[in-house]
């Protein structure tokens, strides 16, 4: 049970052999009492999508072969070294169907060395968002100057188009969360990123790709409650100008806004756009969690959104933490002209340089202000 340096302790074997052990009854989603009375035991929760520099994708990061605890160990510190508490962080079936003990024993060293720096893990399960054509095994090299380039979805075309294969899929969202259903080192599920999204870049879009996720969302769901979590599960809304509306959003939507314990979102905007969304999460009486933010040339920043989550009192969780092989401090429109001569003006995404240098220290110095603060509370800059 030894991987390089790192030892699964007793304690964490324990906790793996208990969890995955025949659950009991599937629970019933959380009341807002219920929820709220969980969100009021955590601390204001503040950090990053996260996936080491040294992985070009969910793939790369947790397969056998190239899985880097090392970079991750190095990279976590920084996080915690901001006052970051929290990383949310991305999975694929194809890794549980291919190995599912050792994906398992990997996310258990993740966990151990997320928990050594005092940082929970948001885990996301599907994802539909880029590349709708993923394939398991040692992944290509990022395409030199494009955002994002060699991400992929979860799961892709040919798996979400196929009903007689669904099954693996509910393998897999039972094991995993089975398996870590009582981990307090895990602190939210979120069952799909961005299910409705056509996929992005220059990839091809999958016909009637909507209407396969809305039959497809509510059993993702029902599926990760039969393994009778303790954590809340959630799936976040991204689009659109009327989430408080229910007769305005798509099925989707409405599965997402219905069925999750505690409610998420996204905004890639300026302040006022993201003070608007918040209020209209907040209309369901659920606690809040922005899962994605923070695109500098898009006008969404750390100086105009962390404020107004930690006002709101909603969990906020930036796009993008080191640079790396993601390459996503280049913008969105790198995947119709690269950046292959010349950097953006300004970084995209990200919070750190390769060598741990931040890319801006305002930013860094407002995440530790605001983190240190109590819940609500939005300290002046030049507080001491």
């Amino acid at each position: 049970m030894i991987r390089r340096s790192f030892l699964l302790t007793a304690a964490a074997a324990f906790t793996i052999a208990a969890t995955a052990a025949q659950p009991a009854a599937a629970r019933e989603q959380w009341s807002k009492e219920q929820a709220n009375t969980w969100y009021e035991k955590q601390p204001w929760l503040v950090g990053a999508n996260y996936a080491p520099g040294s992985a070009v994708n969910e793939i790369e990061m947790w397969h056998e072969a190239t899985f880097d605890p090392a970079t991750i160990d190095k990279e976590l510190g920084w996080a915690a070294g901001i006052g970051m508490n929290t990383m949310r962080v991305f999975l694929h079936n194809l890794l549980w169907e291919n190995d599912p003990e050792g994906l398992k024993k990997r996310m258990n060293e993740f966990l151990a060395i997320a928990d050594k720096h005092k940082i929970k893990i948001m885990f996301v399960l599907f994802d539909s968002v880029w590349d709708p054509n993923p394939v398991y095994g040692l992944q290509s090299p990022p395409i030199p100057g494009v955002h994002n380039s060699r991400w992929v979805q979860a799961p892709g075309e040919a798996r979400l188009k196929d009903a007689s294969q669904y099954h693996k899929l509910e393998a897999y969202v039972k094991d995993i969360v089975g398996t870590f259903a009582n981990d307090k080192r895990v602190i939210v599920w979120d069952v799909w990123n961005e299910p409705n999204n056509k996929g992005g870049g220059n990839y091809e879009h999958i016909p009637d790709k909507n209407k396969y996720v809305a039959l497809l969302l509510p059993q993702v769901f029902e599926w990760a409650r039969s393994a009778n979590p303790s954590q809340p599960l959630t799936a976040g809304v991204w689009i659109g100008e009327n989430w408080d509306n229910m007769e305005k959003l798509d099925a989707v939507e409405r599965t997402q806004l219905t069925q999750s314990d505690i409610n998420s979102f996204h905004d890639y905007s300026w302040p006022e756009k993201f003070d608007k969304r918040a209020k209209q999460m907040l209309s369901y009486g659920r606690p809040v969690l922005c899962t994605e933010y923070m695109a500098r040339g898009n006008g969404s920043t750390f100086d105009g959104s962390l404020p107004l989550g930690k006002k709101y009192n909603i969990g906020m969780y930036n796009w993008g933490f080191v640079d790396g092989k993601t390459q996503t401090r280049l913008p969105w429109d790198s995947w119709k002209k690269p950046y292959t001569y010349d950097e953006p003006t300004i970084w995209f995404h990200e919070v750190f340089r390769a060598d741990g240098k931040p890319y801006r220290q305002a930013e860094v110095d407002l995440i530790k202000r605001l983190a240190v603060a109590p819940k609500g509370v939005v300290p002046m800059a030049n507080a001491k």
